[in-house]
């Protein structure tokens, strides 16, 4: 079964990763084979709350672009640098592909064997020099094994055409020679009293035991076949190992995580029939053609707790969305076929999908309850949000009690952990709940930091502004915003870069604004925040 992505959004918050989680559960429960993943790396109260109900972390997912391992190419198709060169052409005629990568025994890519260079060490009719295994002969001659004392075979071949006296008269044979014959039996035990490699005897021809036993004293090796002695000297160089044979030169390789639109490049500059491809740890998983793209495997993919391209996945316009569960506004994401949406006006995406569960009749386990809760609280601010509502009430009071906690304890307590900067730089603490918006055709980006550790920020405020003017210039914001909220204190101090001073202003109604004006009552940056600096809410 294919498998499903379940992510939320590029900063995940303590909601979108629990909800990843929660709702990767639900659907496998279903029937479905999801894995919940973050697209970078978590914050603490999120670690805090993974922790406490013992759940691990989803996995990172870089992007959801496709890859070359997304592909339909041709995998485990390689050949061993023993094997034969009849076997590399026995596969590449059962796959239709000319080619093919040679690996040695750990699968590392030593060159490219084709069969164009089969075919012109055919008609090189240079048959003399025989590097092969004992196996891959008998496999190619179809023989049996007589006398065997060595595993590989290496030497010259010569083939007993001559007259027997010329042979013993004329020819010196040494433990270097291997030859093919008939059962001439002055010719056999000439070559055995020399010690040859080996004999092959064809035409089911036989050695007299006396012949044996002295091959068995210099250790000859002895092979039968029923070929005749032309056909086994026809095919005797396919015996030999493929690497010599092996083509080293403009073999180009790439790796199975390249993104297709890299490889696309790649080959309309070389323009090479097929790529070795790799994976991370340059073992060869077999070999792609251009024409392979065309079947390419997108990535399916749910996503939680947002539903815009900005602040999803890079590469999500070439994945297939399944689902969308979120309870933010309307984005801009796009599909080009129907799919389940479900969007509703709560504190969390996980109040939705703890009413998936009781729709579905799906038993809540403890550790699922007490995620569903956390991201509940988290998002809600245990409930004293505005943009808490019955829902998320109820929610919270029937999974507090599968999660056997008190969700007021339990949440400040995870809201405490997750809110210390210590240890933080100026950037780390703007991105760590960073979210960009569009308002009259312009970006702004706009920062919640919920904390207890408020001057940690407040006392560097010169800096923080410097911080925001430049990403602002950089990224050819509008403006950009940091909200510092303090719970305790319910309100929020605002930073922001100079273009931002006239918008919030006018929002909230305060005239001489000042750096680190506090915001009495305002907690919420969806429906406290947003409303008032763009014509939409969040």
């Amino acid at each position: 079964m294919e498998k499903v992505y379940v992510f939320g959004h590029r900063s995940p918050d303590t909601d979108s990763v629990t909800a990843a989680i929660t709702l990767s559960y639900l659907k496998n429960k279903m029937g479905m084979n999801t894995v919940p993943a973050v697209l970078s790396s978590i914050n603490l109260e999120s670690k805090y709350a993974l922790k406490y109900f013992n759940v691990p972390e989803p996995i990172f997912l870089n992007d959801v672009n496709i890859k070359i391992k997304d592909l339909k190419y041709t995998k485990n198709y390689t050949i061993g640098e023993k094997d034969s060169i009849y076997e590399a052409y026995f596969r590449m005629n059962k796959v239709g592909i000319s080619k093919i990568p040679v690996v040695d025994k750990n699968k590392n890519l030593l060159g490219i064997l084709s069969m164009k260079d089969i075919a012109k060490d055919q008609f090189s009719f240079d048959y003399s020099f025989v590097d092969a295994s004992y196996d891959n002969i008998c496999e190619v001659i179809k023989g049996k094994e007589i006398l065997r004392f060595d595993d590989d075979i290496c030497g010259d071949l010569m083939v007993a055409a001559y007259k027997s006296t010329t042979i013993m008269e004329s020819i010196k044979l040494t433990h270097n020679n291997i030859l093919i014959m008939g059962n001439r039996h002055s010719v056999i035990e000439y070559a055995v009293n020399s010690g040859v490699k080996l004999i092959v005897i064809t035409g089911d021809g036989e050695v007299k035991p006396e012949h044996l036993e002295i091959a068995k004293r210099n250790k000859v090796n002895i092979i039968y076949t029923s070929f005749s002695t032309l056909e086994t000297t026809k095919i005797f160089n396919l015996c030999n190992n493929v690497t010599t044979i092996l083509n080293t030169d403009k073999v180009l390789c790439v790796n199975e995580n390249d993104d297709i639109n890299d490889f696309i490049k790649i080959a309309n500059k070389t323009r090479y029939s097929y790529y070795p491809v790799l994976n991370n740890k340059d073992r060869c998983m077999g070999i792609i053609r251009f024409s392979d793209v065309g079947f390419s495997n997108k990535k399916k993919v749910i996503l939680v707790d947002h539903n815009s391209y900005e602040q999803s996945a890079i590469g999500l316009e070439d994945a297939s969305i399944l689902e969308i569960i979120d309870h933010h506004n309307i984005g801009t994401i796009g599909t080009n076929m129907p799919i389940n949406f479900r969007n509703m006006p709560v504190g969390s995406t996980n109040t939705i999908i703890y009413s998936l569960y009781k729709e579905n009749r799906i038993a809540i386990p403890k550790n699922m309850a007490g995620l569903m809760l956390s991201g509940i609280l988290s998002d809600t601010l245990i409930l004293t949000s505005p943009t808490t509502t019955d829902y998320d009430r109820e929610a919270v009071k029937n999974l507090s009690k599968i999660a056997k906690v008190n969700y007021e304890e339990y949440g400040f307590n995870m809201i405490r952990a997750g809110s210390s900067l210590e240890g933080m730089t100026m950037e780390q603490v703007l991105y760590k709940d960073y979210k960009t918006y569009t308002i009259k055709n312009a970006k702004v980006g706009l920062s919640q930091v919920i904390t207890t550790d408020i001057n940690d920020v407040l006392d560097k405020t010169d800096e923080y502004v410097k911080l925001l003017n430049t990403v602002c210039e950089h990224n050819n914001y509008l403006y950009v915003c940091l909200f510092v909220t303090d719970i305790l204190k319910n309100g929020t101090y605002v930073l922001y870069s100079d273009r931002a001073k006239e918008p919030l202003e006018v929002g909230f109604d305060i005239k001489n604004m000042k750096q680190g004006t506090f915001l009495k009552n305002i907690v919420s940056r969806k429906k406290q925040i947003l409303p008032v600096l763009m014509d939409d809410g969040e």
